[in-house]
């Protein structure tokens, strides 16, 4: 809960615990006093299973050696820009947006250009005449997050073969933001962006983890995939420093994910399939004017208000009159007003109790 007596639905973590076999391995790796600096063979294995598993999930052929731990995505995109785009340079951000993508750019020095996504046909994609003007304003690194947060789109081959002309047609750069791929309903398949084309991997760094879809994200650990020369050169200098701060305890539980979790995930993407689909009914039958597009993957619900006439601050106003805490969708960028982001991976009874209560608060609203 957020607070006493209210819902907390607004962090990006589910309340599901943690796979049994990693807790574990982190039993052991106490036991053991895994507590120094991280040891090589610790680093080696986490490589070692981040590659294993790219190639077994998603048929990416990935040398150990082009996989590099970092404490988490947003260090990631931290190294991306320092070594990617100059101070005082524009990052495109496709909106609505993953929240720190939108913070972090400016507290080092850059300048965000915000790209709405366009809705065609009640679901989210990319406008790419609007990227090809974000790269004409001066942009020249885009952050991709697939699958999405916050829209829960999971793109196609040929959506990420448009992008990836369009980004090397402008000489540009991707970092893209992977952690949610293990996380994909029925219908939808995560395709790497830097396996989609020769060029894409020459312009791409892939971020990921376990965190998302194994509940890791206090562990502080993640992964950057180098897929092109240039990168690896550079890693190659600053790759003991970029790691600085990986958490050995967070590398145990990534590789231990990585290498023996799919039965966890068998388990739990069929149960979020569950809770998605329950949300998209519930809220067709208790709140009528609500829109949420259906996410192809994450466990995020991107929830439009304004037709149920709330036009600004949903967040603000559920939380003071449902005691339900949402993200405000303005924190996703200026497409945001009048949404709010909805975690939906919790039990299915706590998740029918949130939308009861959004539903009282609107039915009490006055008009």
């Amino acid at each position: 809960s957020a607070t006493d007596g209210s819902i907390g639905a607004f962090v990006a973590e589910m309340d599901f615990g943690v796979d049994p076999a990693i807790t574990a391995a982190l039993h052991a790796a106490v036991d053991d006093g895994a507590f120094g600096y991280m040891p090589q063979r610790i680093a080696a294995d986490l490589s070692d299973a981040t590659a294993g598993f790219l190639e077994r999930r998603y048929g990416w052929n990935v040398p150990a050696s082009d996989v590099w731990g970092i404490p988490d995505v947003i260090m990631g995109l931290e190294l991306a820009m320092e070594h990617c785009s100059e101070p005082g340079s524009k990052i495109i951000v496709p909106t609505p947006s993953y929240m720190p993508f939108l913070m972090v750019p400016p507290m080092r020095g850059r300048e965000v250009i915000e790209m709405p996504l366009a809705i065609r046909d009640g679901r989210y994609e990319f406008d790419l005449d609007a990227l090809q003007r974000a790269f004409d304003e001066g942009g020249n690194l885009l952050l991709l997050c697939n699958p999405y947060n916050p829209v829960g789109r999971v793109f196609a081959r040929d959506e990420l073969i448009g992008i990836a002309e369009v980004v090397d047609r402008n000489g540009g750069r991707v970092f893209s933001d992977e952690i949610w791929a293990p996380l994909v309903f029925s219908g939808a398949t995560h395709i790497p962006y830097a396996t989609v084309t020769p060029a894409a991997a020459e312009h791409t760094i892939t971020a990921m983890s376990a965190s998302k879809a194994w509940n890791l994200p206090g562990l502080k650990c993640a992964e950057l995939v180098l897929t092109s020369d240039r990168d690896r050169e550079t890693w190659e200098r600053i790759g003991r420093f970029s790691g600085h701060g990986t958490s050995n305890l967070g590398a145990i539980a990534n590789a231990v994910a990585f290498r023996s979790g799919d039965a966890w995930l068998a388990d739990l993407v069929p149960y979020l399939e569950g809770n998605r689909d329950r949300l998209l009914s519930l809220l067709a039958e208790h709140l009528p004017g609500v829109w949420m597009p259906t996410p192809e993957g994450t466990y995020v619900g991107w929830v439009d208000f304004r037709g149920a006439g709330i036009d600004e601050h949903p967040a603000e106003y559920f939380a003071t009159e449902a005691s339900v805490t949402l993200t405000e969708g303005t924190m996703c960028g200026q497409v945001g007003a009048g949404f709010a982001r909805l975690i939906f991976a919790t039990p299915t009874p706590v998740l029918e109790e949130i939308v009861r209560r959004l539903a009282a608060a609107l039915s009490s609203a006055p008009v």
